[in-house]
């Protein structure tokens, strides 16, 4: 609540710098504001007076928009990818569904691999083990396992992650560390 809509009779009043103000009435409290042409903005709504603060709204709006704005920017979205195998499947189509697999993790989202056992299929659980070990296996250069193959009903289930990766040093001290300096009596080329 801003100015005229706080309708308390007295408030607690905190001035733009932060310092303390002390207890005051409202109508006071927007005279004040008034007098700085700034808002008198409700800060603590359940306190006993209400808190509030006297700040331009329509800035501290903008720069809370804008914070939220470079958050949103610098947030990596993960999403889940699926890679559907068989029991049964070919090593060829396997190559395929792992090249496709590599490029989602490489684009840094998660992939999700399930078999679907048909028929009596699922009496043979250890075979869609082994694919999917199989399938770890091919991809074991781009992926850890996030949570190992688990039955669930028809179907068998396993999680991947991207390998996490380390961003180079910015820093420009820490990469001319990482350069050896020239023994000082070594001689130098000319060209």
């Amino acid at each position: 609540m801003i100015n005229d809509e706080i309708r308390d009779r007295e408030v607690r009043v905190i001035a733009s710098n932060g310092d303390q103000l002390g207890v005051m009435l409202t109508r006071r409290a927007m005279e004040l504001a008034e007098e700085q042409q700034l808002d008198l903005v409700k800060i603590v709504v359940n306190a006993h007076p209400p808190v509030c603060k006297l700040m331009d709204y329509d800035k501290y709006r903008f720069e809370q928009s804008k914070r939220e704005r470079e958050i949103r920017k610098n947030q990596k979205i993960v999403t889940l990818k699926e890679v559907q195998l068989s029991a049964t499947i070919e090593d060829n189509d396997m190559q395929v569904k792992a090249k496709n697999a590599i490029r989602f993790l490489e684009e840094g989202d998660k992939v999700k691999v399930t078999i679907r056992f048909r028929g009596r299929q699922i009496t043979h659980s250890e075979i869609g083990l082994k694919v999917m070990h199989q399938f770890l296996d091919m991809v074991k250069d781009f992926a850890v396992m996030e949570r190992r193959p688990l039955l669930e009903g028809r179907h068998m289930i396993m999680m991947l992650a991207p390998i996490p990766t380390k961003d180079p040093p910015k820093d420009s001290k820490e990469t001319a560390r990482s350069i050896p300096p020239r023994p000082s009596g070594a001689p130098t080329q000319v060209r």
